[in-house]
């Protein structure tokens, strides 16, 4: 089984995961963009902030990262009957990418459907909260990191409103894909929310 964790930055679908593999045996999780030695050698210029990327040139980038993951890590684990989590996938892009950077969601399903063969999450669960929220959250935790990875949080409010909005839009196209999950309150709530949405919709943690 393949699940997939979105939402806008700071909407702490990474700490939400971490949560949910130690109750799934032998998880495999990995991220994007990253997950194997190249893409992480791709994230690194996604995400500083000192990158001026022209936005095909990113959407490409995203792509190949994604590639490796998918034909390194994803397909071989599903291949083997591992349950894989993974930090976003081709949802972002479509986010990101088509509803934040306007670029055409057509293009952008082509293209993801290209890089990953046309895998597509069993479930995905989106964190949502108000996008200032998010964003107050994400640059707290970027001062504290070693390395940097704001570029995306140094985008203005406009764009993270789109980016929500995008998700929201995703949702309701496919309800029987999409979950919702409220992201806001302390992360044993949120926490909550998970497990309830995961138990209702797979057998994972039955």
């Amino acid at each position: 089984m393949f699940l997939t964790f979105e939402g806008i930055e700071g909407s702490g679908k990474s700490t939400q995961l971490r949560r949910l593999a130690e109750r799934i045996p032998n998880a495999v999780i990995t991220k994007e963009p990253g997950g194997t030695p190249l893409a992480d050698r791709i994230r690194a210029i996604l995400l500083d902030s000192s990158s001026q990327l022209d936005p095909n040139a990113e959407l490409f980038l995203f792509a190949a990262s994604r590639r490796q993951n998918v034909i390194e890590v994803i397909k071989p684990a599903l291949a083997r009957g591992a349950v894989v989590l993974c930090d976003r996938f081709t949802d972002s892009t479509l986010a990101y990418q088509g509803f934040g950077r306007l670029i055409n969601l057509d293009q952008l399903r082509t293209l993801n459907a290209w890089a990953t063969d046309s895998l597509t999450p069993d479930l995905t669960l989106i964190f949502d909260l108000p996008e200032e929220v998010g964003l107050n959250r994400a640059r707290s935790r970027n001062a504290e990191a070693v390395s940097d990875e704001g570029r995306f949080e140094a985008e203005d409010l406009r764009f993270h409103r789109r980016v929500r909005e995008g998700y929201r839009t995703l949702a309701v196209s496919e309800p029987n894909r999409f979950a919702v999950i409220d992201g806001e309150g302390e992360v044993d709530e949120v926490f909550a929310r998970v497990v309830a949405e995961v138990t209702k919709r797979t057998e994972l943690l039955r």
